[in-house]
């Protein structure tokens, strides 16, 4: 589908990346941490100029950069936002990221903007509708992005596709990557009553260009069932860690950002999160040397 070459980016170091939260700046233009790479969400920085962006570009001469989306709305019914992708444009040009990612999800509705990232049925029509806006955004800002895998907390009568081939399929029809939020995926299975390892064991991991880790929330259901909320506000839970490692013992190590988007703690608890996912990202490289090499 795609009608033009995209741009050829450097790609994210393989370590553990942290969001960039207000709260922490200046202790990390102060201290430098030694952390893979930051992220920050798009539009809170497409404006022109400002203490924001003086920042940031402090931070990214010393950092690489994960740019994330979260108003693109790319599975929306109605057409992309020309001025919205005008904006996400300018500012790739500005930062030129070593990667940038949106949702697969949909926020728009006639002219009206949704705070939230609602599912999407998986019918022939919608996948062809994604791809679409996805080749728009990656001919519009001259780059490839990833696409997240979604959570979700319920499930479309109409939908004719699994989840997974859906986000193959859009892959391969746009050329885009994608991103596996690894804590989205358990949500999605307790919530769904399926296996989040076997969801793993579906995957295609050779398309995943980040992956994503996450707190959790949890309640129950009317039926006093487990019910996982994708909340941001805590560390990532041990369930989602040993599905982390089982992710990465079958891709090899990739870039891995720790999201905690709410309820913020001190930068010294969310570069406690960073090293621990560093050092199983250094431990899977390590038995992956170790392995014995077959002779030609």
């Amino acid at each position: 589908m795609t009608t033009a070459p995209l741009l050829q980016t450097a790609t994210l170091p393989v370590r553990a990346g942290l969001g960039l939260k207000p709260e922490h700046i200046e202790e990390i233009l102060t201290t430098r941490p030694d952390v893979g790479f930051f992220e920050v969400h798009a539009e809170n920085y497409m404006g022109d100029g400002g203490a924001p962006h003086r920042a940031l570009a402090e931070i990214v001469s010393n950092h690489p950069l994960s740019l994330h989306g979260v108003g693109l709305s790319i599975g929306a019914a109605r057409p992309l936002d020309k001025a919205h992708l005008a904006r996400l444009s300018r500012l790739i040009e500005r930062y030129r990221p070593q990667s940038f990612s949106e949702h697969l999800a949909w926020s728009t509705h006639d002219t009206g903007f949704l705070n939230d990232l609602l599912p999407l049925p998986y019918t022939q029509e919608t996948l062809a509708r994604v791809a679409r806006h996805v080749d728009e955004v990656q001919q519009a800002t001259g780059c490839r992005m990833l696409l997240e895998n979604p959570s979700t907390y319920l499930l479309f009568e109409d939908s004719t596709i699994d989840e997974i081939d859906f986000l193959d399929a859009v892959a391969d029809r746009s050329g885009c990557g994608l991103l596996l939020d690894v804590n989205n995926v358990m949500v999605s299975a307790v919530n769904h009553r399926l296996d989040p390892f076997a969801y793993i064991e579906r995957f295609p991991l050779d398309r995943v260009g980040e992956i994503h880790l996450g707190g959790y929330d949890e309640t129950v259901d009317g039926a006093g069932d487990r019910l996982l909320i994708d909340a941001h506000g805590s560390a990532v839970r041990e369930d989602v860690f040993d599905l982390y490692l089982h992710t990465i013992g079958r891709s090899g190590p990739l870039p891995t950002l720790v999201e905690w988007d709410n309820d913020v703690p001190p930068l010294i608890v969310l570069l406690a999160e960073a090293a621990r996912v560093d050092a199983a990202l250094a431990g899977e490289t390590a038995r992956r040397q170790a392995r014995p090499r077959l002779r030609a």
